[in-house]
């Protein structure tokens, strides 16, 4: 199980009409939701992966104490969810680096994981793997094989592999249909289709595969009265507020019909160094 630690208008999808200096004069509401869903995973005995903003850090360092408080495994998910795609190496760098220092700084333990906002490590910015293991990162969740207008690496491995950078990759499961892969791994799919067929799809990766599957979502999928942003695309705005008012019901029935643990837990046997 994880989570994708940011607020409503940090999403890729707005990201044309909410500038970063911005963020300060917009309602918090990260903050709520996460405790939200730390309350849910306490009452069904579920350890997850917060992949976090360092800006969420920043402005919610209590938050991040009672993450790691609550046996959960803290993870980075950059500073300024800036798509590694639109940066720079060097930009890459301070952005991650600034990141993991905050989280590292407000929890007391070592970040091991990283993942990529809009899942963008492809083709053509793999030096962000030298990068994340220059900075001391034990493994990435950074891609998505599938075909998507936004992000997407379809030829890429499908499952946990060893980067030749000397780090972990851990992709979003799909599953294969038609010679094509499909995405099952949560976010807008999820919160699109009824869960009985979400369900019935992750049954046939665990029919099909000998692999662990994971899930992922934000804290803002479950915050259907959050503020309406104006200037979006329609498309834009038909992804991101979906089905919000349905979505907690259908996290409190994914986390009473599968097991779940951290990353760490399910694909290092042997646990990682704090």
């Amino acid at each position: 199980m994880t989570v994708d630690v940011e607020d409503y208008f940090h999403v890729s999808a707005f990201e044309n009409v909410i500038k970063s200096k911005d963020w300060n004069n917009l309602p918090l509401r990260v903050e709520k939701n996460t405790y939200r869903l730390l309350e849910l995973f306490e009452l069904h005995h579920v350890k997850s992966t917060f992949f976090t903003l360092g800006w969420v850090g920043q402005q919610c360092p209590n938050l991040i104490k009672e993450i790691v408080a609550q046996g959960h495994e803290l993870a980075s998910h950059g500073h300024t969810h800036q798509r590694a795609t639109q940066m720079t190496p060097e930009q890459f760098r301070d952005d991650v680096y600034r990141s993991k220092s905050i989280l590292e700084d407000c929890s007391g333990n070592k970040i091991n994981g990283y993942r990529a906002p809009s899942f963008s490590i492809n083709e053509n910015n793999e030096w962000a793997y030298e990068i994340l293991k220059a900075l001391g990162f034990t493994y990435s969740s950074s891609t998505y094989p599938i075909e998507h207008d936004l992000y997407g690496v379809p030829d890429w491995p499908r499952f946990k592999y060893d980067r030749p950078e000397g780090i972990v990759e851990i992709p979003v499961p799909t599953l294969r249909k038609n010679e094509q892969n499909i995405g099952i791994g949560g976010g807008g799919f999820f919160r699109l289709y009824p869960y009985w067929y979400s369900k019935r799809r992750i049954d046939k990766f665990h029919q099909q595969e000998s692999q662990p599957y994971s899930f992922y979502f934000h804290p803002w999928e479950i915050d259907p009265k959050q503020p309406k942003i104006k200037g979006a695309s329609a498309r834009s705005k038909f992804r991101h507020y979906l089905n919000l008012s349905r979505m907690e019901d259908k996290i409190v029935r994914l986390l009473d019909d599968y097991q779940w643990s951290t990353m760490e837990q399910v694909y290092f046997s042997n646990g990682l160094d704090k």
